[in-house]
């Protein structure tokens, strides 16, 4: 089965109507049919001052914002897979929601905190891969986020799990970050499992993690130069997705225990 997958990659700041901007111009560029990843607080903003920003942080107009990005969703026939942050349940969440083009929503919370995130955001406590229908045909989603890419067993709970195509949203920009680190952790979270990447960041000359679409071979299928703004569209192949490594694995000498 083929279905057609994009990527955006744009600047993102503490501004919900400029992000909003951005997002808006990004989906524009897409087809209907179309399952698009979006970096990770796309519409929040996010930043090494998060502590400080989320006092005058407004839940009910991210809230808003996420609204009008699912009726972008309906109207342009796509769904979205979007990064922002979220006040729920009484707490901050670093999440990734789900906008689909029937109208679905769903939302995943980052259960791996960053540094500057804990004692801040809430963590979640699930791994729930979901599968997306269009029509006749469908696909089962699981979503990464950020520093979660340093956590292969996340990844491969998710392939055990059904996934076919890894969400990865990001909002990395670090000069002091070691080049190609995290590029070469996204071709392995791709190739190990077999499965297909899709990688969004925000678009920073500093960035240190690409935007980029990787096969479950390993081959990077399409990629953003760090600073640039843009969107990449590539079919995916689903019938080369496959269990072939993860059936091999010695569990009888390893065997890692899912406890969501």
């Amino acid at each position: 089965m083929q279905i057609s997958a994009a990527v955006a990659q744009f600047p993102i700041g503490w501004d919900i109507e400029a992000n909003l901007a951005a997002i808006t111009a990004a989906l524009a560029r897409t087809q209907p049919g179309d399952l698009v990843v979006l970096p990770e607080a796309a519409v929040s903003g996010y930043g090494p001052d998060l502590a400080d920003r989320l006092v005058s942080l407004d839940p009910a107009r991210i809230e808003q914002a996420i609204d009008l990005l699912g009726a972008l969703a309906r109207r342009h026939e796509i769904d979205v897979c979007c990064g922002s942050l979220r006040y729920e349940q009484g707490g901050w969440w670093n999440a990734a929601v789900f906008l689909g083009a029937g109208g679905e929503r769903w939302t995943y919370r980052k259960i791996n905190l960053a540094r500057i995130e804990r004692g801040v955001l809430r963590a979640g406590a699930s791994l729930p891969p979901r599968t997306v229908r269009r029509g006749d045909a469908e696909v089962t989603l699981g979503v990464q986020l950020c520093r979660e890419i340093r956590y292969p067993e996340q990844w491969q709970q998710l392939a055990r799990s059904g996934a076919q195509v890894f969400g990865y949203l990001t909002n990395a920009a670090n000069a002091d970050a070691p080049a190609g680190v995290w590029r070469s952790h996204l071709i392995s979270r791709a190739a190990e499992n077999q499965r297909y990447l899709l990688a969004a960041n925000l678009a920073d000359p500093d960035q240190h993690c690409p935007t980029m679409i990787v096969s479950p071979h390993g081959e990077v299928l399409a990629e953003l130069a760090p600073g640039e703004t843009g969107v990449l569209r590539v079919s995916l192949d689903l019938t080369a997705v496959s269990n072939w490594n993860l059936d091999q694995q010695r569990r009888d000498v390893v065997d890692l225990r899912y406890t969501g």
